[in-house]
């Protein structure tokens, strides 16, 4: 897919918790064209023009299915960038998006046995397969999601909707005020070998999931990951 420049408009922010901003973006010239799991620049240089070098910009995972008119992202406050983005967008901004970048979905992988595992903001490229069309065609999927709080998820509405699409998918919310931490040790017990892994998170948890399994007998074929940053 040809990766593409946006002109789009900020149409909505919401603020559900501190520190955390889910942002909706329209296009202004043509639909946006991506495929679920994919992800986005963002750039917030209000005099680009559009044809000049590309200015400073941060990855984003795209939440919304490719169906959707609009564009949706959820972002945590951290860092220097992010921070300017909490200080300066506004609805009804202009701003500059650059997509689709990331293969997460499409790699070749086994549908019959898929287990998600996604830690905070992590869930949101999950989110993009899960209310599309094609989420239908997983059997067996089996989704761990974990937040710091009940607070913190803020994704019910897109849940409910993957339920909708595929009713076999069983979702395991790790709360960990509650339950404590995602335990990958856990996972794997209930789910072995020879099921396919998608991990999306804070880069050291994709890690060490990644190395338990591997260490466990999972082949690398079978450990997809969302770790662009």
């Amino acid at each position: 897919m040809i990766v593409k420049k946006y002109k789009a408009i900020l149409q909505n922010i919401e603020h559900p918790i501190e520190g955390i901003y889910t942002l909706t973006f329209a296009s202004e010239n043509g639909k946006f064209k991506y495929n679920p799991g994919q992800f986005l620049h963002l750039a917030l240089d209000t005099d680009y023009d559009g044809i000049g070098q590309w200015p400073e910009s941060r990855c984003f995972s795209i939440q919304t299915s490719p169906g959707q008119d609009d564009i949706k992202i959820t972002y945590a406050v951290k860092g220097k960038f992010t921070r300017q983005m909490e200080k300066s967008l506004r609805t009804g901004a202009k701003i500059w998006l650059k997509l689709p970048y990331g293969d997460l979905f499409t790699r070749p992988h086994d549908k019959n046995h898929t287990v998600f595992i996604s830690g905070g903001t992590g869930i949101t490229p999950f989110l993009s397969l899960f209310t599309d069309a094609s989420f239908a065609q997983y059997t067996h999927p089996v989704l761990y999601t974990g937040f710091k709080s009940e607070t913190f998820n803020i994704y019910e509405e897109e849940l409910q909707k993957a339920l909708q699409i595929n009713p076999a998918i069983k979702i395991q919310r790790t709360y960990e005020n509650m339950d404590g931490m995602l335990n990958i040790r856990n996972i794997f017990n209930e789910n072995g070998q020879h099921a396919t892994y998608f991990i999306s998170g804070p880069p050291m948890m994709i890690k060490t999931f990644k190395n338990y399994l591997l260490e466990s007998g999972v082949g690398t074929e079978n450990i997809l990951t969302d770790d662009w940053e």
